[in-house]
């Protein structure tokens, strides 16, 4: 049992500003739950020091007297500390190579690793997540980022009067900003020359329900795959309207064997089997929104090679913005080469000559790729965050991690997420020993 439970400072990212737990989380914790808090010291979080300070929590410049650690991020290998529980998005269940050195200190250090990813219900559902602020703040910040694209392409349009979503002080400012501008495309409608502007969806879980959500506030149709296809006689199309598209598996690969129709479970256990055709449709969208879920077992949906031979033929230059939440580095969208911050969120990728130029200026296909966009929407992010996480912090602080695997009391979901058990990895995340 801990006697103290620690809330880090986010120092991964100097843009970082959510916490995985409120003031108003904390107070009930404290007062309700009777648990104790050390909230370390920041002058960046959404929520300041004072707010934690009137809960009844301590404040400190370390959690040195804490067994028990939540953050929001990955640590810095530094600040590890030998033989504590972390809880915290620690993004290593791909084997991702840029946390291998913090795995294996947390190995060495004989630490309880609990990945807020991995938190899961019975069907495997994530129960504590970020995913619907990414699709918020992502959409948000990718209309911007079109608006300033087309401005350089000489094209003006009402996107122009958005911001960056960590501009605005609420998502509600954010949103009527946006109706706004849609309400000025109903009216006056789109420059001929973009329209019709067409906004490609991948996925369909938490991220893509946050798109979706800022698309309703704009004149939108939906229609499917096919019909994006047969979206001909443009210049007989209304310019008042935009349309979406809701891209699923079976439309982004298909069965090796033509005769085989799409089965998710095979896909799934045996993705080699499956190729991809997601790319006849990127000709056709003005925007692409990546929501998937991707590792490299799956095929890619848009690769340089398929980029530079469309390119040259002029017939994708349509694409003006891929805005990639999912931001895996060379992988579903290849040409997504680094995860970007919010005070340099775009680069120019020109498929002919494979070159990057950071900003909006260039010849090419501008990439979104802001790695941490609920930080865009921090005070709103963490209240629903915390909202999800407050019941499961009293079961963590009260665990017997001396215990062994089989006999450790956690919440099975709490216990689903637990990585590394006393530095060992646990029966299900064993696999990644061969990343080490």
């Amino acid at each position: 049992m801990s006697n103290y439970i620690g809330i880090r400072h986010e120092n991964k990212y100097t843009t970082e500003r959510r916490v995985p737990l409120s003031p108003k989380h904390i107070d009930y914790l404290i007062h309700n739950q009777k648990l104790d808090f050390v909230i370390q010291r920041s002058s960046k979080r959404i929520f300041k020091d004072q707010e934690y300070e009137v809960t009844g929590a301590e404040l400190s410049d370390n959690l040195n007297k804490c067994d028990v650690i939540f953050g929001v991020k990955e640590i810095p290998v530094e600040n590890l500390e030998a033989e504590k529980t972390y809880i915290f998005f620690s993004h290593v269940i791909k084997g991702q190579p840029h946390n291998l050195s913090m795995l294996k200190r947390l190995i060495e250090l004989k630490c309880n690793l609990i990945d807020y990813e991995k938190i899961v219900d019975d069907q495997g559902k994530r129960i504590i997540f970020f995913g619907k602020y990414a699709g918020l703040a992502g959409m948000i910040t990718t209309l911007w980022a079109l608006g300033k694209r087309l401005e350089y392409n000489g094209i003006k349009t009402p996107f122009l009067n958005l911001r960056q979503a960590h501009d605005y002080k609420t998502l509600k400012e954010a949103r009527d900003a946006i109706s706004e501008a849609g309400q000025q495309i109903a009216e006056q409608g789109l420059p001929a020359e973009i329209s019709p502007l067409t906004i490609g969806i991948t996925g369909y879980g938490n991220v893509a329900s946050g798109v979706l959500e800022i698309l309703r506030l704009l004149p939108m149709k939906e229609i499917s795959p096919e019909e994006l296809l047969l979206l001909k006689n443009r210049e007989k199309l209304p310019t008042n309207l935009m349309y979406k598209v809701i891209f699923k598996a079976e439309h982004i690969s298909e069965h090796n064997d033509r005769l085989s129709d799409f089965d998710m479970d095979e896909y799934y256990a045996n993705p080699l089997n499956y190729h991809n055709v997601f790319e006849q449709y990127v000709p056709h969208l003005s925007v692409l929104m990546n929501c998937m879920y991707w590792d490299k077992r799956f095929p890619r949906i848009i690769t340089l090679d398929f980029l530079k031979q469309h390119w040259a033929k002029n017939n994708s230059q349509r694409l003006a913005v891929i805005g990639d939440i999912s931001c895996d580095l060379d992988g579903s969208i290849e040409c997504t080469y680094k995860g970007t911050e919010p005070d340099n969120p775009v680069y120019v990728y020109n498929p002919l000559n494979g070159e990057y130029s950071d900003g909006f200026e260039g010849e090419g296909i501008l990439d979104m790729a802001i790695d941490i966009l609920p930080s865009q929407l921090p005070r709103d992010a963490s209240e629903e965050f915390g909202e999800k996480l407050v019941k499961f912090v009293k079961p963590i602080a009260f665990a017997d991690f001396s215990q062994s695997f089989e006999d450790l009391e956690l919440p099975r979901p709490i216990k689903k997420g637990l990585i590394l058990h006393k530095g060992e990895f646990t029966p299900e995340f064993k696999y990644l020993e061969q990343y080490l």
